[in-house]
């Protein structure tokens, strides 16, 4: 069995797009544990979130739900395109572990939607050329069975239910492909944030839940699950919403006294009233980033679109050293237009986007611009370089 290092969550290191709404050939490179997507409103950068989202929803509610939700292809192929969907992912399930390669592409022609190319790669050795252990187009291909699929291990032929079908989705779910499975359950345990403060101030479920929704309508509910299941944690994440937003010590004032929990806690009750009783929307939202960040089981990878918003400006520094803790355990993705939580990055963790003269989102690493290198050397920060538009944007 391969070598798996304690505690150290599988890490996306380079993903590429081709034909998804304005992203019509677009790669990312050298992804870091925290990736922030720079760039003015319309750039794309909500586009190369929901890529994630939608190969997620792939393998939760099938291609089909996940495609016609977005659309279908009038709405989600790049204007003009001929060729499918492209999405692929390279990943290692572990630091020293071989490089996966996921390779999809999806087309949609007459109506009819089909998976036109499906593969996974790895290469096990240091020497020899990369393994194909899944190979599918159109319903029809081979897979390698065993813990370390090999070019030299027998291909089992099984055909797929219909063209428009998932092979990771197929194999994902059967012992005997142990990497597939990890794939598909990588993907799968992915999460992606737009809190919305509406749906986070409304009525408490049926019950405790143990991770916040996208849009962060069950947060009562979270709260109740962290104080019956992790109440040392949840007293963590309210001390550290207490220094990072003061005006939250009136709110919990008499509720948890020596900054424990109510010592006669009953249900969603103790929840609604400390929610109902925030002075503040921003103060609502930071606490929403905290427990999402502080997930006793924390998600491989999080995407978070648009942290800023309802936020004090000069808040998203510090929301970002947050990002920088939790990113030990799950890999952050966040779009920002923020010089404020710029200030709290490297170069190397940025990417800016824009859209070209043919409306099409393009992508640069900012370590890659030697301008912003020398005036990051001279001790300018990054922040001040974007609102004073040295990113070339």
């Amino acid at each position: 069995m391969m070598a798996m290092a304690s505690g150290a969550p599988p890490r996306i290191e380079r993903f590429k797009v081709r034909n998804f709404r304005a992203l019509r050939d677009v790669e990312f490179t050298n992804l870091t544990p925290i990736t922030a997507l720079l760039g003015p409103n319309g750039s794309g950068k909500s586009s190369v979130i929901d890529v994630f989202a939608f190969l997620a929803d792939c393998f939760e509610f099938g291609l089909r739900r996940a495609w016609e939700r977005r659309g279908r292809a009038r709405e989600l192929k790049s204007l003009g395109a001929d060729g499918p969907v492209l999405i692929e992912l390279a990943y290692r399930e572990q630091p020293r572990s071989p490089l996966i390669v996921y390779h999809l592409e999806i087309d949609e022609k007459y109506g009819r939607l089909s998976v036109v190319r499906e593969w996974i790669r790895w290469r096990r050795r240091n020497r020899g050329a990369p393994c194909r252990f899944l190979d599918y187009a159109n319903g029809e291909g081979r897979v390698i069975s065993g813990e370390q699929p090999d070019a030299r291990d027998d291909r089992i032929e099984a055909p797929l239910s219909s063209q428009d079908a998932l092979a990771v989705n197929a194999f994902g779910q059967l012992a005997e492909y142990p990497r597939v499975v990890a794939l598909r359950n990588f993907i799968m345990g992915w999460h992606f944030s737009n809190f919305s403060l509406a749906t986070a101030r409304g009525r408490p479920a049926a019950g405790p839940r143990n991770r916040i929704s996208k849009t962060g309508d069950n947060l009562a509910d979270v709260i109740q699950y962290l104080s019956e299941e992790h109440s040392t944690l949840l007293v963590s994440i309210f001390s550290r919403l207490r220094e990072l937003a003061p005006e939250f010590q009136k709110v919990t004032a008499g509720m948890m006294p020596d900054d424990g929990l109510p010592p006669q806690y009953n249900g969603t009750t103790f929840a609604k009233s400390l929610m109902s009783r925030f002075a503040s929307d921003g103060t609502l939202k930071l606490l929403s980033y905290l427990i999402l960040l502080h997930d006793p089981s924390p998600p491989p990878f999080i995407g978070i679109e648009e942290p800023g918003n309802s936020l004090h400006p000069r808040m998203l520094y510090r929301l970002a050293e947050q990002y920088r803790q939790a990113a030990e355990s799950s890999q952050i993705l966040v779009t920002t237009y923020s010089p404020f939580l710029l200030d709290a990055l490297r170069p190397s963790e940025v990417r800016v986007l824009w859209r070209d003269a043919s409306g099409y989102t393009r992508c640069c690493a900012l370590d890659r611009n030697e301008k912003v290198k020398a005036f990051i050397d001279a001790g300018a920060q990054l922040g001040d370089l974007w609102m004073e538009g040295h990113f070339g944007v």
